[in-house]
């Protein structure tokens, strides 16, 4: 995967990321919900991949789950490390993860798989079964569309995907679909989703 285009276009915009998207009160109150409702329960670790400035890791952590936080961009790193002391993150890559087979129990990857390019998406998912235990949850938000195409995000290139051939490709992994939530675009946001997925 080329992660140095994502990470340098995220480095380049990370302080400004920080102060537009860097606290749990700058997501919808509804996506909080689904996330407690599929990870707040997870009594092993759970791994928030491509975490940013952490505060979704912060908020797990909060809920009493052993989350931890991956990024690869060292700026948000630095800043997550910073706002949450109590909690671990690390520099990392979310499709070769340093975990051993089945040891964690859950992972979210809020809007972290927008940037790859369609035919890397099932490596990547796969690398997530692996690391999941039986019964693991995923949790995802991605952009959605009619079709599987790329789009002139704000800070680098990213894909969009029709929410069922994102569901299939999860079933492909190993997984099965167990909650979506679907948001209509308006003047300020794509049309965009949160999905919970199963290991199956």
């Amino acid at each position: 995967m080329e992660t140095d285009p994502v990470r340098q276009a995220y480095t380049s915009v990370a302080e400004l990321y920080i102060e537009m998207f860097g606290t749990k009160e700058q997501v919808h109150p509804d996506d909080l919900a689904l996330i407690e409702r599929h990870l707040g329960d997870r009594q092993g670790p759970v791994l928030d991949l491509g975490c940013g400035p952490g505060h979704l890791t912060g908020y797990l952590r909060a809920l009493g789950v052993d989350a931890a936080g991956i990024d690869l961009v060292p700026e948000f790193i630095a800043h997550a490390r910073a706002a949450h002391p109590d909690v671990e993150f690390r520099l990392g890559s979310l499709a070769h993860l340093d975990v051993a087979d089945g040891s964690v129990d859950g992972i979210l990857a809020w809007y972290s798989l927008i940037h790859l390019p369609p035919q890397e998406l099932d490596g990547v998912l796969t690398e997530f079964r692996r690391a999941l235990v039986p019964a693991g949850r995923l949790v995802l938000g991605t952009f959605s569309a009619d079709e599987v195409g790329a789009f002139d995000h704000k800070v680098v290139t990213a894909y969009r995907w029709p929410l069922d051939a994102l569901s299939e490709r999860l079933t492909q992994a190993g997984f099965r679909e167990v909650e979506r939530l679907p948001r209509a675009g308006d003047d300020q946001h794509r049309p965009h989703a949160a999905m919970a997925a199963v290991v199956v």
